[in-house]
């Protein structure tokens, strides 16, 4: 279980000079930093200098695994700032080591001039989670387990996820997804081919997210459930492709990501070399 709390501390950004920072990691037992932490700081820091604005689109690239044991150092470069749009650059290092590159673009609110927009018409969203909880809450749709490799279905997956407790910031509700939608998009692809689950990862699969572009549409709150509805297009050549929409329980989309990831034999390399 990963604490909401651990979570919000890791996107407390200690200052270390200008447009420089330090941040801590989320313990998830693993043996790199998770992926979505990554993000998640990745939208924090994007926001820096920009205020008036939310992110639109997170775009990483994931070059180098981090190690859990040490703090993170964050850089941030602005590229622009206009009257409804701006961006800037994220890097995330440990020494000498970068570990990922964000190009963040912000945006201000602006009126309508069209609208339009899908919706899940059939959601059955799970019961509110448990008085007093602090953990951040996951459901998987079915029941569906992506650790059992003699378990076969489509390459979709449907996912509740929920961080109870979590301040209705829009930053941090962006954030907080960002954490959220690291997770389940190898699963996906894994779930046709008998004989491969997620439970084999880091031991005899090779897996590990090469980049992730996230772009949020409208508002939504981190602390309710949002479904995570998963689709891998396609997989092969050692690597895989998944996209993903977020909807509220109203059925409003809130948000999409896209995700390049590997899938190979484990092979010897390197401790924090380049994949």
């Amino acid at each position: 279980m990963v604490s909401v709390d651990a979570i919000l501390a890791s996107l407390e950004l200690e200052p270390a000079g200008e447009d420089r920072f330090h941040a801590q990691n989320v313990a998830t037992g693993h043996q790199v930093v998770f992926g979505g932490q990554l993000l998640a700081q990745s939208v924090i820091a994007g926001l820096r200098g920009h205020e008036g604005k939310a992110v639109k689109t997170l775009h990483t690239v994931f070059a180098r695994s981090a190690d859990p044991d040490a703090p993170v150092d964050i850089s941030v470069d602005r590229i622009h700032a206009g009257r409804a749009l701006a961006s800037s650059t994220v890097t995330i290092s440990q020494g000498d080591r970068i570990c990922t590159r964000s190009m963040v673009l912000l945006s201000a609110l602006e009126p309508d001039l069209i609208r339009h927009a899908e919706r899940h018409a059939t959601l059955s969203p799970p019961a509110p989670a448990g008085a007093g909880s602090h953990d951040w809450a996951v459901q998987v749709v079915g029941g569906v387990d992506l650790n059992d490799p003699d378990i076969v279905g489509p390459p979709e997956l449907d996912v509740w996820t929920c961080f109870p407790g979590a301040p209705d910031v829009q930053a941090t509700n962006q954030a907080l997804l960002g954490f959220a939608t690291d997770g389940f998009l190898i699963g996906t692809a894994m779930r046709p081919h008998p004989g491969v689950g997620q439970a084999q990862a880091h031991k005899t699969l090779s897996t590990g997210v090469l980049s992730h572009t996230l772009t949020f549409h409208e508002p939504f709150s981190a602390a309710e459930w949002l479904l995570l509805a998963h689709r891998s297009a396609y997989a092969g050549h050692g690597r895989s492709y998944g996209r993903a929409d977020v909807y509220r329980t109203d059925g409003q989309l809130v948000a999409s990501f896209v995700q390049d990831s590997m899938i190979r034999a484990m092979a010897e390399r390197t401790p924090g070399a380049a994949l």
